[in-house]
């Protein structure tokens, strides 16, 4: 279950203070789809996991804001160039935030922030779990692109990723693919997967999703 609580924060690059949302979910209950998105209780969390500043936009999860948090002058600036106009209008009329745009924005952060491709690749793929629930399927394939080649990278690099979670990575960039509807490129990952398995009995399920999604993709995995 998702229960959702109101908490105090203060942004670290304009010093303002707000409330904001925050999800607690005790359970998760439903299946996993076959990118990997944990649907039922958790599909109702995901737009209060980031939290925007409403007066310069800047963009993250809760301890983003705790007050040992310092930023660069130059991630700063780009908030109040970049991010700021879309949280208030000329006039300083609030615009509120989807909950894809709030992921974007802490995506482009962690960017700007230099975070670890993975970390950056996992918020570009929430941010289009939040547009396939917005009905914004151009938005989402966008975000979608920007996940799969932040993945990649982080593949490419090692970035943080454990050598158990690679296999499953590679899946998910293939169909990060299929779902954009590149099938060549889709195929040629799933292929892939199979050269990061360490364990074969432990991870024959992501070996047997590859297979299926390559051959007859599937929404749900089992």
């Amino acid at each position: 279950m998702t229960f959702l609580q109101q908490i105090k924060l203060c942004c670290p690059v304009c010093d303002a203070r707000f409330q904001s949302l925050v999800a607690k979910v005790t359970k998760l209950i439903g299946g996993r789809r076959s990118d990997l998105r944990e649907e039922a209780s958790g599909k109702h969390a995901l737009p209060y996991l980031i939290h925007v500043c409403t007066t310069c936009g800047f963009a993250g999860q809760a301890a983003q804001f705790e007050s040992s948090v310092e930023l660069a002058p130059e991630v700063r600036e780009r908030v109040w160039m970049e991010l700021a106009p879309r949280v208030t209008t000329s006039s300083g009329t609030p615009i509120l935030m989807s909950a894809s745009e709030k992921y974007e924005a802490a995506a482009r952060i962690a960017e700007w922030q230099h975070a670890g491709a993975h970390h950056v690749a996992e918020l570009w793929l929430r941010a289009a779990w939040c547009c396939e629930d917005e009905n914004d399927t151009e938005a989402e394939r966008y975000f979608q692109r920007k996940a799969a080649w932040a993945f990649d990278e982080a593949l490419e690099r090692y970035d943080g990723i454990a050598s158990e979670e690679r296999a499953t990575l590679t899946y998910l960039v293939g169909e990060l693919w299929r779902r954009i509807g590149d099938e060549w490129q889709a195929v040629q990952w799933f292929t892939r997967v199979t050269d990061e398995i360490i364990d074969f009995k432990a991870q024959q399920y992501i070996l047997a999703a590859a297979k299926r999604q390559a051959e007859e993709p599937e929404e749900w995995l089992p």
